[in-house]
């Protein structure tokens, strides 16, 4: 017997990531934002260290809390709408069995395949498990991408408190005359690496995912300083 045939092909994919991924991306993209947008509107207010210190912290509590429930709203309202979705789906199959079966044959038709065929592929499919059948073939659920509201928001809450942290670690660690060079700097370099880890593990470009985060994340922390300039803001 060839050695080919002992080998199995093995494909990482990276879509089983998808929630957590994109909740915890967010949650430190806007936690490294907003509150280092906080933090240097404030200092260039020519507010002290303290209340600089202080706005910080004052962001990362709010912002991690916001970030928790708005994810956990969000994401249940979208699982609401799922499970109204399959009792419907439920509720049509037991009530018109041959319809649904004549629908999901199309489907298959669609993607390729004979009439004949795509009529036995949709009988045995129905007869292991309609429901399942009709939920990924009909309307795009599956296990893989379905609504995870604790996970979201447990996910983003952390995220974004890793991501404001940068910004308060250099508040403390420099002088107030630095506070902005350095948390502009520091804020700019971890936006590149959350950009970079995340295209990682999403298996997309490093390179442009990287870009694209640091280029608004610059932008938006641009803007409330120059706001915090503008206005003179003091704490």
């Amino acid at each position: 017997m060839s050695s080919h045939r002992h080998h199995r092909h093995h494909e990482h994919h990276n879509s089983h990531r998808l929630g957590w991924l994109r909740a915890s991306v967010l949650g430190a993209n806007d936690g490294i934002v907003s509150v280092s947008s906080l933090v240097l509107g404030v200092a260039a207010g020519q507010a002290d260290a303290k209340s600089v210190l202080l706005a910080g912290i004052a962001g990362l509590v709010a912002g991690a809390l916001s970030m928790a429930a708005g994810e956990y709203v969000s994401v249940s309202s979208q699982s609401d709408t799922e499970r109204a979705d399959l009792e419907m789906e439920q509720r049509e199959i037991e009530a018109h069995p041959e319809a649904e079966h004549a629908e999901l044959k199309g489907i298959y038709i669609e993607r390729g395949l004979d009439a004949q065929l795509a009529g036995q592929v949709a009988s045995q499919l129905m007869a292991h498990d309609a429901l399942g059948a009709h939920a990924r073939d009909e309307l795009g659920l599956s296990d893989t991408t379905a609504a995870r509201p604790l996970q979201a928001a447990l996910a983003s809450a952390a995220s974004f408190v890793a991501g404001a942290a940068v910004p308060l670690i250099v508040v403390l660690i420099v002088s107030r005359a630095a506070v902005l060079p350095a948390v502009s700097i520091s804020v700019l370099l971890a936006l590149m690496v959350l950009g970079g880890l995340s295209a990682r593990a999403g298996g997309a470009p490093m390179f442009k995912s990287a870009a694209r985060v640091t280029l608004w994340g610059a932008i938006a922390m641009g803007i409330t300083a120059a706001a915090g300039l503008l206005f003179g803001v003091t704490v």
